[in-house]
């Protein structure tokens, strides 16, 4: 059986996000498995360069980044995958961060930019798998 994989918001998926509050802020936690090779359309300019996944990635961070940063958001924490403790063992990612924005309208004004759209271009090419989870910030410290 094939394995599924996960690169855009299902119909349900972006529903259940528009349906939550837009007026506060939000964290998106970023699961992140790359392609060994990017899969650009043909004809898109970065086609049969021999990209890896990952540095399609880094080049929707470096064509995004400019909006991601004009709405408002923020990373606030990153890191690199070392081993699956609880959860499938199949399961794996490359990398993961987490992404702050003041509100869902300013994800919304990101996704919708034109600039993002040609943007993420580079995301689905670098990726063959990942997930995307929104959660409402709390506070940190010590405890559970």
């Amino acid at each position: 059986m094939a394995e599924t994989t996960f690169i855009d918001p299902t119909p349900a998926g972006f529903q259940a996000f528009k349906d939550l509050p837009r007026d506060e802020p939000i964290h998106m936690l970023n699961l992140l498995r790359y392609r060994e090779l990017a899969e650009y359309p043909a004809g898109h300019e970065h086609h049969g360069k021999g990209w890896t996944g990952r540095r399609a990635y880094e080049e929707y961070g470096k064509t995004s980044g400019p909006i991601f940063r004009r709405v408002g958001g923020s990373i606030v924490w990153r890191g690199t995958f070392q081993a699956m403790v609880t959860g499938p063992e199949s399961e794996r990612w490359d990398d993961g961060f987490v992404a702050q924005y003041p509100n869902s309208a300013a994800f919304f004004a990101m996704i919708k930019d034109p600039d993002y759209q040609l943007a993420v271009v580079n995301r689905s090419a670098a990726l063959v798998d990942s997930r995307l989870v929104r959660f409402m910030p709390g506070e940190g410290g010590e405890g559970f």
